[in-house]
């Protein structure tokens, strides 16, 4: 549930080199229904789109199920912001996220899939 809190808030904040720092380095996304990207250039890419429309992220945590040194959390968010042209952008889901526990102890995102099973 930290890791998810530190990832609104830094998103918000817009530092994509921290967002960064929570995924493992073969980490997936998907970016869109049906789209995954497998990079961590294109998680950057991807996520570097919403912050440069000034998009602002809300979540929350709804369950946390963890075997072992894997825990999958799904959470509900929300995301507002603005198209070049002014138009808003809306956006809302249920998502998943699927953290590995690390040798220092520490929790990292391995797949994560905002629009939920689309």
């Amino acid at each position: 549930e930290d890791l998810l809190n530190l990832q609104v808030e830094e998103f918000n904040k817009g530092n994509i080199d921290f967002l960064m720092t929570l995924y493992e380095n073969e980490a997936c996304f998907a970016s869109k229904p049906g789209q995954v990207v497998k990079d961590l250039e294109s998680i950057r890419q991807t996520l570097k789109d919403f912050i440069d429309k000034g998009s602002k992220l809300e979540a929350k945590v709804k369950r946390v199920l963890q075997a072992r040194d894997l825990a999958l959390i799904t959470t509900e968010w929300s995301m507002n912001g603005a198209e070049p042209d002014g138009k808003p952008i809306i956006l809302a889901g249920r998502g998943t996220v699927v953290l590995r526990r690390q040798s220092d102890g520490s929790w990292l995102m391995v797949i994560e899939n905002p629009w939920g099973t689309d």
